[in-house]
């Protein structure tokens, strides 16, 4: 299809561009001596040499011809005519010939010398897979390719700083290369040769959400949409059908659908819910679905109102708009839908699950719902089996959080480690005092399952904002167990030496290495204030360690 396509568009642009090409045929001529067409030797498709096409915009002089395989800015061997045509990208006219011989595309990588192409890795050369093209992703971003080089060292500077960076991009697109894509690279090359329509500093994502990519998504969901309103409109015809006479032609159906959805997508894009990921999404962007078709609803009932043109009275209306809610969320949420049915056929099966790691959490706040919702969305999910959580808030126990029951409090960490067969514990608690989690830590040890500690990220989080409320010289109770107050950093070198003890005592050697330098940067900062930290009663034997 794209063959086709190029064939079209080139075989198009000659005949209407054959005007321009005599004018600039005949300028050329009479401003400097040669030939109108310049034909270089490039690398194509599967590695393939072939002449490319342009308008010559070089002296014809030998040592033009000698000189570098690339343009520099006010490169001397180009003509006054050649330097307007090189800006204004006309040069490149061309190579519609090249297109239409199918040695080129209108969209590719851009081909390069002979001399370049054998610096290429092996990665590299993936770019000689596809035809090479008039314009591509990497000729867009480097528009002002010449600017960037100077008459110094041209061959060495574009092969070091300009040309990876180029083949980055054209592995881009020959791993991303659909139609729509190739529209969005065409309207960019023509927005850049339009001064005022330039964006400075242009990147590849700009590039890859484009209007025509953006309107492929937009008119999937509209598609979507209309039929799920035309559904809606079916039901509400016929519920109302049951208790009044309703003739609704199809033709009426469908109006009413398409301007349900026409609304609602409008006020989709101006809440911003079109930007929305839905594979990813939270509860809370059902809210703003439900303000949308809210609006929808409330903007149909005044036009109606104003022109009977939808034929159904007001309270139909609603109610359609109630029955497209419910399919508008349902089509958005159909993977969340569907993983929760899943897990609750999952529950009636067999308890054992002989294949995964057993896991228990520890935990049931923040870090610990964190830590599911890890287990269960990453991609690795099947691997790992949720038996339960503990947890010393007594109400909580005997509830469920996440689908996933709480069997009790902390205390019974061994008991139930043997009872469920256990093999991994997540420890995941950062809201109480160091004292305390190492007790726990304890259990869990002890227990003989393989424990696993959550990052410090929400203490870190919990800290920052501590300091914040506290200043400067922030403190906090209870740093060493509630053993009376101390400056933020003492606590900090607290936690990071018993963090030491966890790791060492788990066999992350590694870690403990990592944590040292940390370690060190906290000791060195540490304000003289002649507190030295205390080590609670049941480190015991390794306190005198950890001091050392």
């Amino acid at each position: 299809f794209k063959r086709i396509v190029d064939i079209l568009a080139s075989l198009l642009g000659l005949i209407f561009l054959s005007p321009v090409f005599n004018v600039i045929g005949a300028a050329i001529k009479r401003y400097s001596k040669g030939p109108v067409f310049y034909h270089g030797e490039r690398i194509g498709r599967e590695g393939k040499p072939f002449k490319i096409l342009k308008f010559r915009t070089m002296q014809e002089t030998l040592e033009a011809h000698n000189g570098a395989r690339i343009t520099a800015q006010d490169d001397p061997r180009v003509t006054r005519l050649g330097r307007f045509l090189r800006e204004a990208k006309l040069n490149e006219l061309p190579q519609l010939f090249n297109v239409l011989k199918g040695e080129m595309s209108l969209v590719g990588p851009r081909p390069e010398d002979p001399s370049f192409v054998e610096h290429y890795t092996d990665e590299q050369r993936e770019v000689l897979s596809v035809r090479p093209g008039i314009t591509s992703l990497a000729s867009v971003i480097y528009s002002n390719e010449e600017k960037q080089l100077v008459s110094d060292n041209l061959a060495e500077k574009y092969l070091s700083d300009i040309l990876p960076n180029k083949l980055r991009l054209d592995l881009i697109y020959v791993r991303n290369v659909s139609l729509l894509l190739d529209l969005d690279i065409l309207f960019r090359t023509f927005t850049v040769l339009v001064p005022r329509l330039q964006k400075a500093n242009l990147h590849a994502e700009d590039i890859f959400l484009g209007p025509f990519r953006s309107l492929q998504g937009l008119a999937s969901w509209f598609s979507i949409d209309v039929a799920v309103a035309l559904v809606a409109v079916v039901i509400t015809g016929f519920v109302w059908s049951l208790t009044t006479s309703v003739n609704l032609s199809a033709n009426e159906a469908a109006l009413v659908a398409l301007c349900m959805t026409a609304v609602f997508t409008l006020m989709n894009m101006l809440t911003g819910v079109q930007k929305v990921q839905w594979r990813y999404a939270s509860i809370q962007e059902a809210a703003s679905v439900m303000l949308s078709v809210g609006l929808a609803t409330l903007l149909l009932v005044l036009l109606n109102q104003i022109d009977t043109l939808l034929v159904f009275p007001d309270r139909m209306l609603i109610v359609t708009g109630t029955f497209a809610l419910a399919g508008f969320l349902g089509v958005r949420y159909r993977r969340q839908l569907f993983a929760g049915l899943l897990s609750a056929l999952k529950r009636l099966g067999p308890s054992v699950n002989l294949v995964s790691e057993r896991v228990l959490v520890v935990g049931s706040g923040e870090a610990g719902q964190l830590a599911i919702w890890l287990l269960q969305n990453s991609s690795g999910a099947e691997v790992f089996h949720i038996v339960g959580i503990v947890d010393d808030d007594l109400t909580k126990i005997g509830k469920s959080i996440h689908r996933i029951p709480v069997l009790g409090r902390t205390i019974r960490i061994a008991d139930l480690v043997a009872r469920h067969d256990i093999g991994l514990i997540l420890f995941a608690i950062h809201t109480i005092d160091a004292r305390r989690r190492y007790e726990i830590l304890q259990k869990c040890w002890r227990s003989g399952a393989r424990t696993i500690v959550m990052p410090y990220l929400l203490s870190l989080l919990r800290n920052g904002h501590e300091t914040q409320a506290g200043g400067a010289a922030g403190v906090s109770k209870g740093a060493y167990g509630g053993q009376g107050e101390a400056p933020l950093v003492d606590r900090e070198l607290y936690q990071s030496i018993v963090l030491l003890a966890e790791m060492a005592r788990l066999g992350e050697y590694a870690l403990v290495s990592e944590k040292l330098f940390e370690l060190e940067r906290l000791i060195v900062t540490r304000q003289p204030n002649g507190n030295e930290p205390e080590f609670p009663e049941t480190l015991a034997g390794d306190s005198e360690q950890l001091k050392s």
